[in-house]
């Protein structure tokens, strides 16, 4: 409630306690005449603090309830991103371990291909025929498979 957030919730508190003891005044009003004519507007207005008094308390009471709650679950969140930080970690290095193996897998075909090259290097003279060996057919379908 938007009266909670301006009023501290004594105010509510001492509304209720002065209903009450308007209440009891009028009783005692009967014994002092002049005060008499005043009776059935002071019990109306003490009914009225103490109906005020009595749902503001339960408001207060309501809005603590829910703070509790806004409380445990932001302790939940703050939980949930700690465990959510480790579990980046572990996927990050996951991600760098697949990384290098492909980068090492990479490295040992690219090796390969160039141990492979000196041994038909001689075939490739001017006005000679280009044949692609079979070592480099092998070297092209290795490197396309997924790593395992």
């Amino acid at each position: 409630m938007w009266i909670l957030s301006f009023l501290p919730n004594w105010i509510f508190y001492a509304v209720f306690i002065a209903g009450l003891l308007g209440l009891l005044a009028t009783f005692v009003m009967k014994f002092i005449p002049f005060f008499y004519v005043y009776k059935t507007p002071v019990q109306l207005a003490s009914i009225i603090a103490i109906a005020f008094g009595t749902y503001m308390a339960g408001a207060i009471s309501n809005e603590e309830a829910w703070q509790a709650r806004v409380r445990e679950m932001e302790a939940k969140v703050e939980a949930a991103a700690v465990e959510s930080a480790q579990e980046n970690v572990k996927i990050v290095e996951k991600i760098v371990r697949k990384t290098e193996y492909i980068t090492r897998r990479g490295q040992d075909i690219v090796q390969y291909v160039d141990r492979e090259v000196v041994k038909y290097d001689t075939k490739f003279a001017p006005g000679g025929q280009c044949e692609i060996p079979k070592e480099f057919i092998e070297a092209h379908n290795r490197a396309a498979e997924a790593p395992k």
